[in-house]
Formats: C-alpha cells, structure tokens, sequence
C-alpha cells in the first residue's frame, strides 16, 4: 500500500477569467499517473457580472469562496489585500483593440489591461505566466512593449523571461476546431529549471504523418478531429424547444440583482425561431456551401456584388473537419459557418460548447447574448489541457 501524500495541488489565477474556460483546462488536467487534480484555482478576476456568476458557479468552492473571485475591474483588485500567492497566472486579456473583427485602433484603452494582468504577476510574484490573445497581438505595439518589458534591465517585467510567443492551433491538440491563438509564456528568472519550458507537442495534425515515416519511439500524430462525429453526433438534429429552461440565479450573492440559470450545458440545445427568408436560404445552401449558393431572389445586394470574399458567410459547418472559430454571435449564420452540416438551422449554443470542449456539466448563468458571449470569447478547454500539461511537467523538474 502506498502511503505516500498527494501532493500539494499547483495554484493558479486566471485574470479576465470570463466563463473559466481557462481554468476548467486547468482543472481537468490529470497527471499520467493519478486522477486526483493537479491545479486548483485561488484567484479570478472578471468585470462582466454574468461570466463572473458562470465562473462563480463553477469554481468558487475550489479558489477557497466569493472573496476570492473579484466580479468587477481588474484595476481595482488587490491581490495582496487578499493574501493571494500563486503558482501559475492565466489569462487572456480583451482582444477587441487587436482583433481583425475590430477596428484596430491601437488607442483602444482595452489594449492597455495587459498592462493591469503584469501589474498582478508583480503582486503575486508567480513561477509561470500565460497570456492568450487573437493572433494579431503579436503583430501589435503592445506586445513590443510587453516584450520590451521583460528584456530590458530596468523593465517593469525584468524579473520574468518569455520562452514563448508564437501561434497555437486548437486543431493540433484534439480540439474539433480550428482557432489560432496568440500564446506567451513567461518564467520567473531565479527558477532556472523551468528554462525547458515549451509548447506542448501537438498531438494532432491536418495532414498527419504515418507511422512508417516517423522515427523510432515517436508516436505519429491522429488527424484533426472531424466536428460532425465529435459534436453533431451527440446533439438532436432538431432542437425541442427555443427557450432557456425558467429559473434565476445570482451565484455572486450581490445585493438586487439576478440572471437566468443556473444551466447545464445539456440545456443550451434551443433552437431559434428563423424569419421566411432566413429558412428558405437553409434550405437553400447545400452540404459544404456558403452564401454563394444562393439564388439570387435569396441574396442580397451586398453578396451579389461580392462574389470573392467572405466565403464563410452563411456557410454550413464541414461534417468532417474541425468547425471554424467560434465566435460570440456563432448563433448568427450571416457572421461565418455557422450553420448546422445538414440541418435547417444554424448551431445550438450547446453544440457551440461542445466544440469549445466544455464538459455536460459545466454550469452557465445569463442570457442566451450573455452566454453566447462566454462561449465565443473563452479558451478552448483541450488548449487549455494541452498547456497546463507542459506547465505540471516543468513545476515537477
């Protein structure tokens, strides 16, 4: 009988938590060689009150109760004030300054909260950091100047390194979507054992290598996971219902003030009621087709003057290929390829957390806008899984 301890689980924040896809990555990492959790939350931060209650539902228990999770803005949280130390720091700062969805401005005071998330890592002094950002952060002053503070002798950041700053693929680690992020990690200087810190090695490919090409003891990679199989199989091809179930919540215990929920994923399978024309253009669209399938009678003046871009505009999701990116109107067909693979309609928001690799039991409090939002803007748990690995395996030497 082994009478060893378990020991002591990794800590770990996560500053603009949202509905805690980062952590739920974290969360449900599991050593090779155990099935207890490895990280636990102590800390989050999240100013928008209906992800706050999503991430409160889920993990207020674990970080140690409600005074641990700051519903409001991170320029007015004090991690010191509330004894916080921690392992690990998360977090994906707000990306509408960097996105291409966006109008770029770089005066946008979003793209200023990075410097808020360092602010913290200094408080708290943790051994690792991770940011996740839309792919153009690298390209952004921000990032100069975030690269810049750690590099230069009198930096804010001087005490910390960055031993990664490129781009991730959700695909290449299992999960059923293709979503490029922004991934920087950085280590506290003192800690030299941590300088093999990298990337997790992708374990998924588009095109995969077969095992005949690859060298001895290195296992070849599984193809991308297909969306149909992996998501659409396991939802009903038409919803029964168009509503959220009745009820109301208020996770965060704040003084008059209340949200619908709390939900299950399991009940975020409604579908919308579509207008005439919106229906007659589903059934319009064939199997892998977009908007530029549509009868002119169906079009619109806009798409019928355009006909070489935005090909994913009213497009149906590839049964056999990861989905696109989900983004928070995924609801809305005309946004990209969000319509289900064959059916009359676009995707549920239960299918849209599937793809994001939430769990059936993961709680949600809000609106269907609301909770659309958490969906769209959360890290994708797989990623997040894949890099809490590499982050265990450095921690442990």
């Amino acid at each position: 009988m082994n009478n060893q301890e378990a020991p002591e689980p990794i800590t770990v924040v996560d500053l603009f938590s949202g509905c805690g896809g980062f952590t739920e990555g974290f969360r449900s990492f599991r050593a090779p060689d155990g099935t207890a959790p490895v990280f636990r939350s102590v800390a989050a931060v999240e100013h928008d009150l209906a992800a706050a209650s999503t991430y409160a539902a889920n993990f207020a228990d674990e970080a140690g109760g409600l005074h641990h999770i700051h519903a409001g803005d991170i320029e007015d949280w004090r991690p010191r004030d509330h004894g916080i130390k921690a392992d690990v720091i998360l977090g994906g700062p707000p990306c509408q300054g960097f996105s291409g969805l966006g109008l770029g401005d770089v005066n946008d005071p979003r793209n200023k909260l990075w410097r808020e998330y360092m602010r913290v890592v200094n408080e708290v002094e943790p051994k690792i950091f991770v940011i996740e950002n839309v792919d153009r952060f690298l390209r952004s002053a921000e990032f100069e100047a975030l690269y810049a503070a750690t590099e230069k002798p009198n930096g804010d950041l001087r005490d910390y390194k960055l031993v990664e700053y490129s781009l991730l693929n959700a695909a290449d680690y299992g999960v059923p979507q293709s979503r490029r992020r922004t991934i920087v990690i950085g280590i506290r200087r003192d800690l030299k054992y941590l300088n093999g810190l990298r990337y997790p090695e992708p374990s998924h490919a588009k095109t995969p290598e077969t095992t005949g090409t690859m060298l001895p003891g290195i296992e070849s990679k599984k193809p991308w996971v297909a969306v149909g199989p992996a998501v659409f199989s396991r939802s009903l091809v038409t919803p029964t219902t168009t509503e959220l179930p009745q009820g109301s919540c208020n996770p965060l215990r704040l003084k008059d003030f209340s949200l619908p929920g709390i939900f299950r994923t399991t009940d975020l399978h409604f579908g919308r009621t579509p207008t005439d024309v919106s229906l007659a253009r589903y059934k319009a669209i064939p199997r892998g087709g977009n908007r530029h399938d549509l009868p002119p009678e169906l079009s619109t003046p806009n798409w019928l003057a355009h006909r070489s871009g935005s090909h994913d505009v009213m497009g149906r999701m590839y049964w056999d290929r990861p989905s696109v990116t989900i983004r928070t109107e995924f609801y809305k067909p005309e946004k990209g390829r969000y319509l289900h693979p064959f059916a009359w309609r676009p995707i549920t928001h239960y299918e849209a957390a599937l793809i994001q690799g939430f769990p059936e039991s993961f709680k949600w409090c809000g609106s269907k806008i609301q909770i659309g939002r958490q969906i769209g803007n959360a890290v994708p748990v797989g990623l997040s899984r894949a890099l809490a690995g590499v982050i265990h395996r450095a921690l442990q030497g």
